[in-house]
């Protein structure tokens, strides 16, 4: 057993240069590869990462302009519709009224010829009546002239 504890340690000291060797090498590579390589990754995933939220980011800013574009549209549609409305409510009571107005000249003038025919009627009459007592004279005048003779 001695025996083989002495080849065990002879292997030991041996493995020992070759152990430190892999110590040093890991510890070299640890550094030199590895530490820059997780950064550059990290850095890449951050840039990416970032780039992806920026992008999310702009798509709802971007949501967020197409809804206020459509309520900025909507809300002068129906201000456009309003003003519409308002202006076709100010055409329909100016048609009204003059209308109203063209209904009140007429109804005048019907009124004014009415009283000028009924004028004329009376005056009609008037002449009539004296043309019909001239012409009952005449006309018995007449009849007792040829009666007599």
């Amino acid at each position: 057993m001695d025996q083989l504890l002495q080849q065990l340690s002879g292997i030991l000291v041996n493995a020992l240069p070759t152990a430190f060797l892999v110590i040093v090498l890991s510890v070299y590579l640890k550094f030199v590869l590895f530490k820059p390589l997780d950064k550059v990754l990290s850095e890449r995933y951050a840039l990416t990462d970032g780039a992806r939220k920026a992008a999310e980011e702009s798509s709802k800013s971007a949501g967020d302009k197409v809804s206020q574009y459509e309520a900025k549209l909507n809300s002068a549609r129906v201000e456009i519709y309003k003003e519409q409305e308002d202006f076709l409510r100010n055409l329909h009571n100016e048609q009204a009224e003059q209308v109203k107005a063209a209904r009140a000249e007429s109804d005048a003038r019907v009124a004014a010829a009415k009283a000028a025919l009924a004028a004329e009627a009376a005056a009609a009459k008037l002449s009539l009546d004296a043309q019909s007592d001239a012409l009952a004279t005449q006309i018995a005048d007449s009849i007792l002239n040829r009666r007599v003779v």
